[in-house]
């Protein structure tokens, strides 16, 4: 196998996510694998260090930053970098990355995490639903309804950002792994937008010897984590009976159909990992309903959660969107933890009805009820083998690492 000098490309948001934590699982595996990886790394903290020059300067830097290609220019060529792997470019990095690779002639893709390609908020979400206009009626729908961040201003750049470079016909250019063929078919409803040849797809994945509980420094994804992260464990769930949600606390995540559900469920534990927007408000929904069946743990140090998903009946899932890829859903089946997932997105295809969980009807908190009520009605034991089996059979990282591989060496060979 051929050893390659891979230069990730990654820029984080304010607010640490999901795909935080697969730049690194990423990273580790191929350096498991004897191959160099250098990284670019920036993130959109320096938005707050910016003095009023360089406010006045993001609009255009967010669609074309010279500091971005000239370092990244710099690094391809002083360690002879093969490929150059981005995950993320909003809003500090730019796609100027990818005219960097272009002008070193070095092959480059990027792992789409979100749907910004299609909607500058990255989502397909709005007022609470799933919406797709700006693929129907331009990205200025996006501007119109402050789509990213509730920002007209924000929009509007991240709208630029996509128009210019459908302009420039950069993205045509572009190798891009989808996480999944529904994710795949979404990019691809837009004829023109990308060469349909240099799509390829591949999971996410989470380490084996997490599930294991050998290195629980790998469990959890960011947005659920503690900001110290290795403090060590605090908590304690063994022996308690709970189901369990994973994520951040805002509407998105469809936080609320879950409390509303458990309380129709008050006999049945709710715990909540993570914490967002929407934490307080939530919190006195609970205060001022009397559910003694709640609890809100917050963000969790590494250790503890590893622990909290071991010891769950089951995952709730009540994403209001489609979700890229349903990472929670990963981690839990490696855990051997079934899934109660929405019917909707990528999520349908993540729990197989009765076999690895339950699905409902994802915006009915009635229909959560009664799904978590026919789920005590399985096996639990037939349901934990099988949620580990299906982990195994498609998200081992061994089987990722070939995916990437092959896909190195196709976009390799057509440089």
């Amino acid at each position: 196998m051929r050893q390659y000098r891979i230069l990730q490309v990654h820029n984080f948001y304010q607010i640490p996510g999901g795909e935080d934590v697969v730049v690194r699982n990423e990273k580790r595996l191929l350096e498991e694998h004897g191959h160099k990886v250098y990284t670019y790394y920036r993130s959109n903290e320096e938005l707050r260090k910016m003095g009023l020059p360089g406010k006045l300067r993001l609009p255009f830097t967010a669609v074309y930053s010279l500091k971005t290609k000239r370092e990244v220019q710099k690094l391809i060529k002083e360690h002879q970098i093969d490929v150059v792997h981005v995950h993320n470019t909003l809003t500090v990095v730019s796609p100027s990355v990818f005219y960097a690779a272009f002008r070193c002639n070095v092959p480059v893709v990027q792992t789409l995490h979100n749907f910004r390609m299609l909607c500058p908020a990255g989502s397909f979400f709005r007022d609470n639903r799933v919406c797709e206009e700006c693929v129907t009626g331009g990205l200025s729908c996006a501007v119109k309804h402050r789509c990213y961040r509730n920002s007209k201003a924000q929009s509007l750049v991240s709208a630029a950002v996509l128009k210019l470079h459908r302009i420039l016909g950069t993205y045509k250019k572009v190798n891009f792994i989808c996480l999944t063929e529904f994710n795949r078919e979404k990019l691809l409803q837009m004829p023109g937008l990308v060469d349909e040849k240099k799509v390829y797809i591949k999971p996410n994945f989470t380490f084996q010897e997490a599930a294991a509980g050998e290195k629980p420094e790998d469990a959890g994804t960011a947005e659920h984590m503690g900001e110290a992260g290795n403090a060590g464990k605090t908590e304690n769930f063994a022996g308690e009976e709970y189901y369990l949600f994973v994520g951040r606390i805002e509407a998105l995540k469809g936080v609320e159909v879950a409390l509303k559900a458990f309380e129709l469920l008050p006999e049945r534990k709710l715990y909540l990992a993570g914490d967002g927007d929407l934490s307080e408000e939530m919190k006195a929904y609970v205060r001022e309903h009397n559910m003694k069946n709640i609890r809100f743990l917050g963000r969790l140090e590494k250790e503890d959660m590893a622990d909290c998903y071991r010891h769950a009946k089951a995952l709730i899932m009540t994403s209001q969107c489609y979700e890229t890829f349903g990472m929670t859903a990963a981690e839990a089946y490696s855990y051997g933890v079934p899934v109660i997932a929405g019917k909707i997105g990528n999520l349908d295809d993540m729990v197989e009805e009765g076999v690895t969980g339950v699905k409902f009807q994802y915006d009915s908190p009635e229909d959560l009820a009664e799904k978590v009520k026919a789920f005590e009605q399985l096996d639990r034991g037939s349901l934990s083998r099988n949620a580990k089996a299906f982990y195994e059979a498609r998200m081992l990282p061994e089987d990722n690492y070939r995916k990437l591989m092959e896909i190195y060496e196709d976009i390799s060979d057509g440089r």
